[in-house]
């Protein structure tokens, strides 16, 4: 059989770490032979000397990958790999493989591979598969498929990725741009579309380090214009050069902090091309791509922070008086975008730089831009107080009572707050809602510290009830007020219902809370009154005002909260009482009545259990004079027992007369615990302890007593205690 034709090939051997070696190029031919059969030989390109003699055999398994690759295994742990330039010498090799084998040659495996070559083996193989064309016109084509085929497999796209880190090369390709737009060879600016976005695509940092240089960045952008989606090309580069110019607030000298800004937005604006709305497939795309922007933001703010003279210069101006509107605009929106590229930071690097904007005057700041008439600017500084709220509320409540403390009667920057929010034009009160959050934030007990040292909670919610507070209830009464009470009737009471309504959510909140301090301020202030006065002016109209007051007090009674169902049931139960259609009115004064029974009750359990200790006192009182009068006599005659003792024993040495005296205030009187009688009094039980120490087991005595005293009681017990009294002997000196 004659030979078959050859064909290119590259040729590899696995090696003992299990690592493919390419041992060169050469030419593959399938020969037959009479006495060996079929065998591949590979012969070198250069010197023609044979580098692969390998016979086909029956039980050898040989595998195709990828339509380029043949690769089998002739020993243990010896693997062979062929790789093909085309599909078609390939497919033409595996044929005459199967043929031996007596496969169909459709399939891609003749026998089961080694576990080490079942693996992703063309990794190493195709290293070299990727020879560029040059960069030229006519290799457009070329160029924009070896692009695509790349991601067919990771490892074709990871190899791609190498070689085009070449930066001579993308830069060349860029320069094709000019030539195409110049020829108006529309072919060729979709094949560079294909291939910018192809490269991008392949998500890596070395390459984006190319691209986004200053002197590629432009022609990536031109090269993306021309999608061959569109029917007409986009004006990226006509937008970034004159629409979006860059505006310096404060002279920027540091000429790579400018660079950065500029390669920055451009780069998101690049992103935005591929992405243009969200999606996702953009959340699992493109990770280098968003770490390289984020890692440019954090350059970008590591710069401004230990910049002495830019952000202090920024808070300076808008505090300034003397600075204009547009001005103060253009700053304000400067340090907002700054904020947003903080949420990005890490908590610890977070913690720092709000620290250092804190002590460069950040809140003076935003408190004089608050104050100012302009939506645009107010609305700003509004987000870069959400901000700062949301990173750390305890600063904030910290900077709100230093500064009350400092400028008491002045308008401190949480009334400021307060005010933008009840004084919102807008009909869809968006910034009211927001501001709203913020304050509800800052008043959550929840995230306020308490520790042994320091209590924020009580001095922070204690500062608010008494400066502030007035300021957040203000709509409330003056919409309850009888002037405005007057004109609602005039005009509707769809009017009187919208002005209601907020302030009634508003109580309802707090409420909600079930916070003792907040219901006894509300008690104090006595705010239910402008809520029934509207209630009860609503009349029978089933509106909303109506289901919200009756929600807010049923809220009340199913809760049980007592206090405040005390204070209403005691100032408004009559004037609310002949409502009938519902029950949570009667259901408030039921649940007042069995708490006022409940404490009535336990009244009068402490009390009886006060006169019963009173009673118990007393008679232990009188107990005790008589047992220190009796221990007054014994221990006079015990004095002059040991006066005697003395003088008849004068050779005593000092140490028995210690001993004798410590054994003395040892055995002191004692009282043993009372025992009750059958026929239910307390009997006591005395010892004298003199007469113990001398061994002499001296006389005891008892008494009973009663826990409750009769007259008729006293005098049998006072006959008794004499009469042991008087049959105590008399000890002899």
């Amino acid at each position: 059989m004659a030979n078959k034709t050859s064909h290119p090939v590259k040729l590899y051997t696995l090696n003992e770490d299990k690592h493919w070696d390419y041992l060169g190029s050469g030419l593959v031919t399938t020969v037959y032979t009479q006495t060996q059969g079929a065998a591949l030989l590979v012969r070198s390109e250069s010197s023609g000397s044979l580098m692969l003699e390998s016979e086909i055999l029956p039980d050898t398994p040989y595998q195709k990958q990828k339509d380029t690759l043949i690769v089998w295994s002739e020993a243990d742990n010896h693997g062979m790999a062929l790789s093909f330039q085309d599909i078609g010498s390939c497919h033409e090799t595996w044929e005459d493989i199967c043929q031996v084998q007596g496969k169909d040659p459709s399939v891609s495996i003749t026998q089961e591979l080694l576990d080490d070559l079942e693996e992703d083996c063309d990794e190493t193989l195709e290293t070299d598969m990727f020879d560029l064309p040059n960069c030229e016109l006519s290799k457009l084509k070329d160029i924009a498929n070896l692009v695509t085929s790349a991601f067919t497999s990771p490892i074709r796209s990871r190899r791609l990725a190498l070689v085009l880190e070449n930066e001579n090369y993308i830069k060349k390709l860029l320069q094709l741009l000019h030539s195409c737009e110049n020829l108006g060879y529309t072919e060729g600016l979709y094949h560079l579309h294909t291939i910018v976005r192809g490269i991008l695509f392949l998500d890596k940092t070395s390459l984006f380090e190319i691209l986004f240089s200053d002197e590629c960045i432009m022609n990536v952008v031109g090269c993306l214009e021309y999608d061959p989606a569109l029917a007409q090309p986009k004006r990226h580069r006509e937008f970034l050069t004159q629409n979006a110019k860059f505006k310096e607030v404060i002279p920027i000298t540091a000429c790579k902090l400018k660079q950065r800004i500029h390669q920055t937005y451009r780069v998101q604006y690049i992103q935005d091309i591929l992405f243009p709305t969200p999606s996702v497939l953009e959340d699992n795309c493109l990770s280098a791509l968003k770490t390289f922007i984020f890692l440019n933001k954090m350059e970008i703010i590591h710069m401004l922070q230990t910049d002495d003279k830019f952000l202090p210069e920024v808070f300076a101006q808008l505090k300034d008086k003397t600075t204009d509107d547009d001005k103060r605009r253009e700053l304000i929106l400067f340090f907002k975008e700054f904020c947003t590229f903080t949420q990005t930071l890490k908590s610890r690097n977070k913690n720092a730089l709000f620290k250092t904007l804190t002590q460069m005057g950040i809140l003076p700041a935003v408190k004089v831009v608050m104050s100012l008439d302009d939506f645009q600017i107010r609305s700003a500084a509004t987000d870069i107080f959400a901000y700062l709220v949301e990173h750390s509320p305890t600063m904030i409540r910290e900077f709100i009572i230093e500064e009350a403390q400092q400028n008491e009667g002045a308008n401190l920057l949480i009334n400021l707050i307060i005010k933008q929010m009840t004084c919102d034009t807008d009909p869809e009160l968006a910034g009211a809602f927001q501001i709203m959050e913020l304050l509800r934030y800052l008043l959550d007990p929840d995230n306020m510290l308490a520790t042994p040292y320091k209590c924020e909670r009580s001095k922070f919610l204690n500062f608010f009830y008494k400066q502030c507070m007035h300021n957040v209830i203000a709509p409330l009464l003056a919409t309850t007020s009888e002037d405005t009470l007057e004109e609602d009737h005039r005009l509707g009471a769809d009017v009187h219902n919208k002005n209601c309504l907020g302030a009634l959510r508003f109580m309802r909140k707090i409420i909600g809370l079930k916070d003792e301090v907040y219901n006894r301020y509300i008690i104090e202030g006595n705010f239910f009154e402008p809520v029934v006065n509207a209630f009860l002016d609503n009349g029978t109209r089933y509106n909303m005002l109506n289901s919200a007051v009756i929600e807010m007090f049923e809220y009340i009674r199913t809760e049980n909260i007592k206090s405040l169902v005390a204070h209403v049931v005691e100032n408004f139960y009559k004037t609310l009482e002949w409502i009938e259609y519902i029950h949570t009115f009667k259901g408030l004064r039921i649940k007042y009545e069995k708490e006022k029974a409940r404490k009535s009750e336990v009244q009068k359990s402490l009390t009886s259990t006060q006169n019963n200790s009173k009673i118990f006192l007393r008679r232990a009182r009188v107990l005790e004079n008589k047992e220190a009068c009796v221990k007054g006599n014994i221990e006079n005659t015990e004095e002059e027992e040991a006066g005697t003792k003395l003088m008849e024993n004068d050779y005593q040495d000092d140490y028995d007369k210690c001993m004798e005296t410590e054994k003395r205030k040892e055995n002191e009187d004692k009282v043993y615990v009372p025992k009750r009688t059958s026929s239910g009094d307390y009997k006591f039980t005395y010892f004298h302890s003199a007469d113990n120490a001398n061994g002499t087991g001296g006389p005891s005595y008892s008494r009973v007593m009663r826990l409750v005293d009769y007259p008729d009681d006293d005098e049998e017990e006072d006959k008794e205690d004499e009469t042991a009294f008087r049959k105590r002997p008399h000890l002899n000196l």
